[in-house]
């Protein structure tokens, strides 16, 4: 690898508040092919997020998405993010195709929203708690890929969230769509998760198996 500095790096927040705070740092090389293979994990260790995309082809939205130690074949924040910076550099492209498969596309708004399958996100085991202030006083979680969550308010759908994916080298990830496809679909309903310091996700079964999610995102 010729070294981060001849890489060109787009950084961007997903899953932002309403005012655009916070959010999931996101790193996203749009000259995939520039990367060389080898060299790809070393460069998403070295930036740090808790993903790298590489766009391989931006007209056909293929995509490769890195943590700082895997490959995944489908992640949620990368996605989003990607999505809204295809759009802005000017492909419309409908969908995204990862190696987990085709990922549908589409905007209503300030908000970007994708599709996956719940079987498509790591193994997070779904940990309910028993409040909101339960979830934000939990210690991190060290030894399993848990998803933390609480009603704040299940009438209408909001959950309070934590996310701690140490084997694949992120401590505790301040977004995680992929979770929340899984969670939306344990559920089988519409909901708002507040993870992290401030990042805001929305989630709701679309039928045929798949799970929408959407939200802000910024460029950093």
């Amino acid at each position: 690898m010729k070294g981060p500095p001849q890489v060109e790096v787009t950084v961007l927040r997903v899953f932002c508040a309403e005012d655009g705070s916070h959010g999931n740092p996101l790193g996203v090389v749009l000259d995939g092919p520039s990367v060389a293979e080898d060299d790809r994990q070393a460069l998403a260790r070295h930036l740090g997020y808790s993903e790298t995309v590489f766009v391989d082809d931006a007209s056909e939205g293929r995509i490769r998405i890195f943590t700082p130690e895997v490959e995944l074949p489908f992640a949620g924040h990368p996605c989003v993010g990607t999505a809204w910076l295809l759009r802005r550099e000017g492909h419309e492209v409908d969908a995204l195709r990862s190696p987990a498969g085709k990922i549908p596309v589409r905007f209503d708004g300030e908000l970007t929203w994708i599709a996956g399958r719940p079987e498509w996100a790591p193994p997070f085991e779904l940990r309910r708690a028993e409040s909101p202030e339960e979830v934000e006083g939990h210690p991190v979680v060290t030894d399993a890929e848990v998803y933390l969550w609480a009603w704040v308010d299940e009438r209408v759908g909001t959950v309070r969230a934590r996310a701690f994916v140490p084997e694949v080298g992120v401590v505790e990830d301040e977004a995680t769509g992929s979770a929340v496809v899984k969670l939306a679909g344990a559920l089988n309903r519409e909901i708002e998760v507040h993870q992290g310091v401030g990042s805001v996700i929305a989630g709701r079964p679309i039928g045929d198996g798949l799970v929408e999610v959407g939200g802000r995102v910024v460029p950093d």
